[in-house]
């Protein structure tokens, strides 16, 4: 019978490798710890069957605190219990519960008859942690095999002490197998998986029954001195250390959530004081790269890239949002390693839209660290948002003012002159230049293109096109169809805040003679002189 426990044991540690090793969790820890256990309870039953008794309650008590931390590791935060509050105090009520049935219930030899009582009561608690796992996610397997493997710990603690036999011995070969079974399926990569943390409400009656916890040991110690003698002293005392254990615990994560809550809002203040004083999307994305250094651990995050616009994630390759335009924030797919993409568009949070130019907050790195601050990334993608719309109205108004102020000083200049954005659209064209084409206004969102005779139009775009300041001979086309000769001498000044476009001054040169001709290397073309001379003589038959 050594030999199957042996099997058993090995088989299931294997399972449980194969497992971590095939879907990668998350967190390892918690199933290192379960094979553990079930390498120490196998050891125990071989001890056992050869009547070892002191070594096998030594195996057995080893196995049940691996499986206890092993269960808790679980449940920490960020894993598939995102709200472990509930869990510890049930567990704190729990043990105090079972310490007061098993002084003044089951009494000093801690047997049910035949039963072990600390068997069942170790059982119960393992049950109790297996099945809150259960509840979080209902349809995790893994989840109901590790619950299956301790209600079979459980049956087999009863029934094998009342009907000694192999069936009812059988009831631990379950655990082997379930526990065994629970890491080779692919859900048990979602036990240790990071989710968003969703603290319980405060509740008054939760406070009570901790606190009722927390005095049940020490009641139950006064209770058996004022009777004359301490029965159950060690019971009182293990008890009583576990019970404080998980009452420091639950503080210990009260108080750390407390200040991580603290940290991400003064990171946020901080990150809303540089992103109001930005005044370009350069200082923008500054604040919020060092925004996100103060939300997040150090060395969490390895990429972090703000996209103003949609144009600027098509290099990126992101997928889309999910459905519904209302999500604030979405993962990318899954990706090797334990780094992930989080992405949060962004949209301005007081009107609950998308910006109309779009654009996103992209970060990669743990997946723990940006599931713990999801939420504090949302706000900063929403800060930035609105600070990036800030500053597009910002530089409209000036561009208004300015247009407004060319206006009304050079209405009656002799100078033809133009102002056009970086697709070459006319946004202010002065007096003399609609006087130089023939009088009229100029029909709304006219490109240079529309005025530029068709033979130049090529040519004045690529100048126009490349960085800096220069001098360009074209024909403009009258509605007329008639033809006016002009030296465009142009500004880049794209890189200002308040023009953002060319500022084009137009002189015509139609009765003088040939511009090619007269500096030909005024021209940046690049062209061979025949190739200039030709074009000479082409402009010279057109006019």
């Amino acid at each position: 019978m050594a030999i199957e426990w042996i099997l058993l044991g090995v088989g299931s540690v294997h399972a449980i490798i194969i497992g971590i090793h095939r879907y990668h969790p998350a967190r390892k820890a918690p199933w290192v710890l379960l094979a553990g256990a079930i390498a120490a309870l196998a050891v125990g039953d071989i001890f056992y069957e050869y009547d070892r008794m002191g070594y096998a309650d030594a195996c057995y008590l080893a196995m049940f605190g691996l499986v206890v931390l092993s269960l808790l590791q679980f449940t920490r935060g960020g894993a598939l219990l995102v709200d472990r509050a509930r869990l510890i105090d049930m567990l704190a009520i729990a043990c105090t519960t079972l310490l007061v049935i098993w002084v003044f219930v089951i009494g000093t030899g801690g047997q049910l008859g035949a039963v072990n009582a600390a068997d069942v009561i170790g059982g119960l608690l393992l049950i109790g942690v297996a099945g809150r796992l259960v509840a979080a996610d209902r349809r995790n397997v893994s989840a109901w095999l590790l619950l299956t493997g301790a209600v079979g710990v459980l049956a087999g603690d009863i029934a094998f002490p009342l009907w000694p036999n192999r069936v009812t011995e059988s009831a631990y070969a379950v655990l082997y197998v379930a526990w065994g079974l629970a890491a080779l399926h692919p859900s048990m990569a979602r036990l240790t998986e990071p989710r968003t943390p969703k603290p319980s409400a405060w509740r008054f009656r939760w406070n009570v029954m901790l606190g009722a916890a927390a005095v049940t040991p020490p009641a139950v110690l006064l209770i058996e001195a004022l009777n004359g003698t301490i029965r159950d002293g060690v019971v009182i005392a293990v008890i009583t250390a576990i019970t404080m254990l998980l009452i420091i615990t639950r503080l210990a994560d009260a108080i750390h959530a407390h200040s991580q809550a603290l940290e991400r809002e003064h990171g946020l203040r901080k990150a809303n004081t540089a992103l109001v004083a930005a005044a370009d999307p350069p200082a923008v994305d500054a604040a919020v790269r060092a925004a996100v250094e103060r939300l997040l651990p150090p060395n969490a995050i390895s990429r972090v890239v703000l996209a103003t616009d949609d144009g600027q994630l098509e290099p990126e390759g992101l997928p889309p949002g999910p459905a519904g335009s209302e999500s604030r924030s979405w993962w990318a797919p899954e990706s090797s390693g334990d780094e992930r993409t989080l992405i949060c568009p962004l949209r301005l949070e007081p009107l609950a839209v998308a910006r109309p130019s779009g654009g996103a907050l992209i970060l990669t790195g743990r997946r723990d660290a940006l599931v713990a601050g999801r939420d504090a990334l949302e706000v900063l993608a929403g800060e930035a948002a609105l600070a990036l719309d800030r500053i597009t109205l910002v530089e409209a108004i000036g561009r208004r003012d300015s247009d407004h102020y060319l206006r009304t000083v050079i209405p009656n200049t002799a100078e033809a002159m133009a102002v056009i954005d970086s697709d070459q659209r006319i946004r202010y064209a002065s007096p003399a230049l609609r006087r130089l084409l023939g009088g009229g206004e100029l029909p709304p969102l006219t490109a240079l293109d529309d005025l530029v005779h068709p033979d130049d139009r090529a040519r004045v775009r690529r100048t126009l096109g490349a960085q800096g300041d220069g001098i360009v001979h074209c024909g403009l086309q009258r509605p007329d169809l008639s033809q006016v000769l002009v030296e465009l001498t142009y500004r880049d000044l794209r890189d200002d805040r308040l023009v953002q476009g060319l500022v084009v001054t137009l002189r015509d040169i139609t009765d003088r003679r040939d511009p090619y001709e007269r500096a030909p290397l005024q021209e940046s073309t690049g062209d061979l002189p025949a190739q200039v001379n030709r074009r000479s003589a082409r402009h010279k038959f057109r006019y």
